[in-house]
């Protein structure tokens, strides 16, 4: 009888261990030769890039699973506020992640939310803001004081992104710099919209429009022709910031991938298609 209940203890002291070493795995990185997989959540104009990286960290990380959820800033900003499983962020503004990061200015994170892991995050990457024509160029548009001109004369159709989508907001800075008014513009049907960077890029490609407002890295990657690109005296620094969040189950795997993309290796990756360091 005694020997029996001496094992019921053993037994149950070993239940207790493993236990409390489940509990341990899961709150942090997962154990060295086991796969991790990683949620980032990233601009849609950083699909080509990120999807090509993610290739090449295969060799350098393993056990590493890299998940990408593309789409506009502020649709990614939203779904990380509403509790979506995410380990790292990459926005194509700050404004968005300035609304996640508890250290940002209160008056742009007026509900201050606290999500981005305080010293882990980073201006990653600068974009250019351009103005691509699709085939053959049907208006003749080759700058934007040009399509400044043709939107005054209201016989021009221009796609730009959403106003909650960093491509939009710059966009709306460039038309206040020409003195447009882009609500009259749109109820006169001189503008059509996208909810992210893709759309409006797929809009010119598709020669539905006469003309749009991209980045550079999507002009390149679709093969468009850029006419102009934007100073910044237009529309001020296109900066990606870059942020590991708190909410991370993998934080340690996600700074490693988040330091690998400020590497030589990955920014060859993005150079190539039109972004550069940050200056």
């Amino acid at each position: 009888m005694k020997k029996h209940i001496a094992w019921l203890l053993a037994a149950a002291t070993a239940l207790s261990l493993t236990a409390c070493g489940g509990t341990e795995a899961a709150s942090g990185d997962t154990a060295a030769g086991q796969e991790t997989e990683l949620v980032v959540f990233a601009a849609a104009s950083l699909t080509e890039t990120l999807n090509q990286i993610a290739e090449d960290y295969k060799t350098v990380a393993p056990d590493v699973t890299l998940t990408f959820n593309f789409d506009s800033s502020g649709t990614l900003k939203t779904q990380i506020e509403e509790g979506a499983v995410c380990d790292l962020f990459i926005s194509a503004g700050q404004k968005q992640m300035d609304q996640l990061d508890a250290a940002a200015d209160p008056s742009v994170n007026t509900d201050g939310l606290d999500f981005v892991l305080a010293g882990s995050r980073v201006n990653l990457l600068e974009n250019k803001v351009t103005l691509a024509v699709p085939e053959n160029n049907p208006k003749g548009i080759d700058s934007f004081g040009t399509l400044a001109a043709h939107l005054e004369a209201g016989d021009i159709l221009l796609a730009m992104g959403n106003s909650d989508v960093p491509v939009g907001q710059y966009t709306q800075k460039i038309l206040a710099y020409y003195g447009l008014n882009e609500p009259a513009l749109a109820k006169a049907q001189c503008i059509t919209y996208g909810s992210n960077v893709k759309e409006v890029t797929t809009q010119v490609s598709e020669g539905s429009v006469d003309t749009g407002v991209i980045y550079c890295t999507d002009a390149y990657s679709a093969g468009l022709t850029v006419v102009d690109e934007a100073t910044a005296e237009m529309c001020g620094q296109v900066i990606y910031p870059a942020a590991v969040l708190q909410t991370s189950a993998h934080q340690e795997a996600a700074q490693a991938f988040l330091d690998y993309l400020a590497t030589d290796e990955a920014m060859s990756v993005f150079e190539a298609v039109g972004f550069s360091k940050v200056a």
